[in-house]
């Protein structure tokens, strides 16, 4: 095991880009763990996701305290998300923890962070657009934010990628009257209980490293409560900027 402070100091890193941005989890710790730890892909997903929980749990408790969440719509997207999560868990458990499994893993993440990227660039021209338009008959908002939960049900649980990034835009784009603050928080609060359900099916799979998840939260609880303090502080313009960045590039080496 590499030095644990390495561990710890990309824990305070993602911790804090997730209470500023609500992006950040599993876009960038678990490439991190697979490129520069070497931890196998299976272990990167389930440890991130655990380390991830945990951490937004923290996040989330600071932003209720604050009353920012706005809690119908994470209820909505927990109605798509969870089942979903529960048959990707079902289907990562018959392919077994085989070289094809990783292959995927990494697959579909080098493709999700290549996507991701353009989407975090993007998003004050998502929202511009979602502002003029009219507003959405409340049966189709519903009906979008619990489709909504369901893709990312499945990401999350496959690669712990997905609950920040395409979250937070989707959320920009269905919900453009609610400010930055509250969709971060609203994000983060929704994948609590996703990143501990599919955490908790890949910690069941013998795929999660706990030394490793230990030496990621004494890092990532501080830098989260810094970050959730910080958030709505930072220019948006460079949130996106390096965020987008550092996202094409680390999707680019997972491919």
């Amino acid at each position: 095991m590499p030095h644990e402070w390495l561990y710890s100091a990309s824990g305070l890193f993602v911790g804090f880009l997730v209470g500023v941005t609500g992006v950040g989890g599993g876009s960038l710790m678990t490439p991190l763990l697979i490129l520069f730890f070497g931890t196998k892909p299976q272990s990167a997903v389930g440890t991130d996701l655990l380390y991830a929980a945990i951490t937004k749990i923290v996040g989330t408790g600071l932003n209720r305290r604050f009353g920012v969440v706005a809690w119908r719509i994470v209820a909505l997207q927990l109605l798509g998300s969870l089942p979903a999560g529960l048959i990707c868990l079902l289907f990562l458990h018959h392919a077994g923890p085989s070289e094809a499994t990783s292959h995927l893993i990494k697959l579909v993440l080098g493709i999700a962070l290549v996507l991701i990227a353009p989407v975090v660039l993007l998003k004050p021209w998502l929202r511009k657009i979602s502002e003029n338009r009219p507003p959405l008959k409340e049966s189709v908002e519903v009906a979008l934010t619990v489709l909504l939960g369901a893709v990312l049900g499945v990401l999350v649980t496959m690669t712990s990628v997905g609950a920040g990034a395409i979250g937070m835009a989707a959320l920009t784009a269905l919900y453009p009257r609610l400010n930055t603050r509250t969709l971060v928080a609203t994000d983060i609060a929704h994948a609590v209980p996703l990143a501990l359900l599919a955490g908790g099916g890949h910690w069941l799979e013998g795929a999660v490293d706990g030394a490793v998840l230990v030496a990621l939260l004494i890092g990532s609880i501080p830098g989260i409560i810094l970050g959730t303090l910080f958030a709505g502080r930072l220019p948006d313009a460079v949130q996106r900027w390096v965020l987008g960045i550092l996202l094409f590039v680390i999707g680019l080496r997972m491919l």
